[in-house]
């Protein structure tokens, strides 16, 4: 008997005067831009921020002690002032607008890190998109070892090609309680929330949705947030008992849940950029082979790039040769969203090379999970980098 992964939570809220301030975007952006982050800081000032409460990736690798004690210390404030207001139980069903997308609409909602596994050939509930790098969980654990709350960037695709779940939700929308409506800063569009009082049915369309493998929810964006907040979950489970593990906060995480095919969901290709390296010499260690249009990009000027038809394969293939070459010659690599990115980091920047792979049909995606498991890391992105979710609700963790 099906058993739903599904939670209905008690959302948080900011109690903010300004929301485009509170409201910003994903850690795992911009980690090859320090200055987007230094301007976003600068505009924020002393507001109440989200970006308080979170570790922009960028920073990993730098003074993290001090800027973990920075959250820790944060979120505590935030607590001691009343900055969250609790919602009853419920969904938020959020409508984004960006630049490059008119609308998309989400439900965020809670999942049992019970029904997830990011391991190759599952067959849970809630499923990984691409392979996850067990060595990245550790910097990221250490932080929600002893955080308060969570803000959730994790976005999960649901298969709804007739859009059954928010169909009428989408309709009625200007009937429901709207709970923020506000312009993102940094270019990045406009959010609003609606409080969702019928939750329960929504909850019962969408575990309708389950197919025969068992699988509802593929991960999209926030991959390793995910698996790092069942690393946490595994960990403190261990001194719970069965009562208490059935109900604790950590054990679900807050999520926006998204059909995959929703007009506002465009796959893109996650590009590379290798740094540090002599480009000629990288350039032509390359032997890839096959039919689909990939680019080359070195000192800002584009070449072609032939790779693999089938797109699991040619970003598998990709990233073992930037490995390979790395570890022979020295070197990095990063992930990049955007050819235009690609192309003013190369021509500003010298030793860098840039590969452009091809965009995955968003409709194969289910398939492809099924097929292989899991896809090779940063196979895709969900839209450009402006898309990406900004960090609005939150969810208490801890009892």
């Amino acid at each position: 008997m099906y058993e739903s992964c599904i939670k209905i939570p008690e959302i948080l809220l900011p109690d903010v005067e300004d929301m485009t301030a509170w409201a910003v975007i994903a850690c795992d952006q911009h980690t090859s831009d320090e200055k987007y982050w230094e301007e976003l800081d600068a505009s924020i000032g002393e507001k109440p921020s989200s970006l308080r409460l979170i570790l922009p990736e960028l920073y990993l690798e730098s003074d993290c002690d001090k800027r973990y004690a920075a959250v820790f210390a944060s979120m505590r404030k935030y607590r001691a002032e009343n900055v969250f207001k609790k919602l009853p139980a419920g969904f938020v069903l959020v409508e984004r607008s960006t630049y490059f997308s008119p609308t998309r609409f989400g439900i965020v909602l809670a999942l049992d890190l019970e029904r997830y596994s990011y391991e190759k050939g599952n067959t849970a509930a809630i499923r990984a998109s691409e392979a996850t790098i067990v060595e990245r969980i550790p910097p990221r654990l250490k932080i929600r070892e002893d955080a308060l709350y969570e803000l959730p960037h994790i976005m999960v695709l649901y298969n709804d090609p007739e859009d059954i779940v928010l169909k009428d939700l989408k309709a009625q929308r200007k009937d429901l309680p709207l709970l923020y409506d506000f312009d993102l800063n940094m270019k990045g569009g406009h959010a609003k929330g609606y409080f969702v009082q019928d939750s329960e049915r929504v909850a019962q369309k969408l575990d309708s949705l389950c197919n025969e493998d068992g699988l509802l929810f593929v991960v999209g964006d926030g991959n390793h947030s995910l698996a790092t907040a069942k690393a946490h979950w595994d960990k403190i489970k261990q001194d719970l008992s069965p009562k208490e593990r059935a109900d604790h906060p950590a054990r679900f995480a807050l999520c926006e849940a998204v059909n995959v095919y929703d007009e506002g969901i465009r796959f893109e290709s996650i590009n590379r950029i290798v740094k540090g390296v002599d480009a000629e010499k990288f350039v032509k260690g390359i032997r890839f082979t096959g039919g689909q249009d990939g680019a080359l990009y070195i000192k800002g000027k584009r070449q072609a790039l032939k790779v693999d038809d089938d797109i699991a394969r040619a970003v598998a293939e990709t990233d073992a040769y930037i490995d390979a070459y790395i570890k022979a010659n020295g070197g990095k690599a990063d992930y990049i969203h955007g050819e235009d990115a690609v192309r003013e980091l190369t021509e500003k920047n010298v030793g860098y090379v840039g590969i452009v792979l091809p965009k995955m049909d968003k409709g194969a995606l289910f398939t492809q999970v099924v097929k292989y498991g899991n896809l090779p890391r940063k196979t895709f992105s969900m839209g450009e980098s402006a898309e990406k979710r900004y960090y609005i609700e939150a969810k208490e963790i801890t009892k």
